[in-house]
C-alpha cells in the first residue's frame, strides 16, 4: 500500500460509514454542512453518492491536494506530535490556522472564549489522533476536476483571513456558477461558525428558501442580528443572497 493511499484511508472510510448511517435512518437525500476537512468529506460524498445529497453548506472548504507551504506546516506539526505530544507550539499552529488574530487576542485584549475553550479541548485529544489527522490531511487527493459535475446546490462560507481562503475561491471557480453562491466574511478566520456565526443566518435563510425549508422575507431576518448598517444594500434581495445562487460577499463591521 502506497504511502498517499495509507494516509488517505480515514478520509475515504467516512463514505461508507455516511452511506450506511443514512440507510439505517432511512433518510432520503440529506442537507449537509462541513468545516474545513468536514468539507472535502462532504464534496466527495456529493460526488461519489449525487443521489443522497440534497445540498451542500461548506465552511473554509478544502478541495485540491495540499500546497507545498500547508504539507510542511503539517509535517512539522505531525513531527512536533510524535516526539513532544500535544505542546504549547503546535497549539499556537493550529489555533493560528483555524482563528483569526480578533479572537486569539494579544498582549491588549485577551483571547477569546471561543479559543480558551479550543485550547482546552485540544489539552483533552490524544496526540495520536491528531497526528493521524495531519497525515491524512497531507495525502487527501485534488477533486477540482469533478467539481464541475457537482449539480446539488453548494452555499461556501469563508472567511478573508482564513488560510484555506484561496482554497474555497478556486472551489467556486470550478463549480458550476448556476448552483453555487460565495459568501467572504471580513476580519474572520476559517471557523466562520464560532467566531462569527450572526453572518451565517441571512444567506443560509435564503439558501434554505429555494428548498421550501424556509420562507424569507425581502427585509432582514428578524432572528438575525444583522443590521442594514453592517451589510450593502445590494445583499439584502433575494438574488444575491441565494435564491438564484449569485456569488456574493458579506461585509461584517468589526464593531457588530
Amino acid at each position: 500500500m502506497s504511502s498517499e493511499l495509507h494516509q488517505s484511508v480515514p478520509m475515504v472510510l467516512c463514505l461508507p460509514l455516511m452511506t450506511w448511517q443514512i440507510k439505517l435512518l432511512r433518510l432520503g437525500a440529506v442537507m449537509c454542512m462541513g468545516v474545513t476537512a468536514g468539507a472535502y468529506i462532504l464534496t466527495l460524498f456529493a460526488m461519489k453518492y449525487r443521489q443522497r445529497v440534497l445540498g451542500l453548506i461548506l465552511i473554509s472548504p478544502l478541495c485540491r491536494a495540499p500546497s507545498w507551504t500547508e504539507w510542511l506546516l503539517n509535517k512539522v506539526m505531525s513531527n512536533l506530535l510524535y516526539f513532544y505530544g500535544m505542546c504549547g507550539v503546535v497549539k499556537e499552529l493550529l489555533l493560528k490556522r483555524y482563528f483569526s488574530k480578533e479572537v486569539r487576542g494579544n498582549v491588549q485584549v485577551p483571547e477569546s472564549d471561543i479559543v480558551q475553550a479550543c485550547r482546552r479541548l485540544l489539552d483533552e485529544r490524544q496526540s495520536i489522533n491528531i497526528w493521524q489527522f495531519l497525515e491524512a490531511m497531507n495525502g487527501r487527493p485534488d477533486l477540482s476536476e469533478g467539481l464541475r459535475k457537482l449539480h446539488c446546490r453548494s452555499l461556501i462560507f469563508v472567511g478573508e483571513n482564513s488560510p484555506f481562503h484561496s482554497e474555497a475561491l478556486h472551489m467556486t471557480s470550478k463549480l458550476d456558477r448556476r448552483y453555487s453562491a460565495l459568501v467572504e466574511v471580513q476580519a474572520c478566520g476559517s471557523m466562520v461558525t464560532e467566531e462569527q456565526p450572526h453572518a451565517m443566518l441571512i444567506p443560509i435563510e435564503y439558501f434554505l428558501t429555494g428548498y421550501g425549508l424556509y420562507r424569507a422575507t425581502l427585509s432582514v431576518s428578524p432572528r438575525s442580528p444583522l443590521s442594514p448598517s453592517c451589510i450593502s444594500p445590494e445583499l439584502l434581495s433575494p438574488e444575491s443572497m441565494g435564491l438564484k445562487l449569485k456569488p456574493i460577499k458579506t461585509r461584517i463591521s468589526l464593531e457588530v
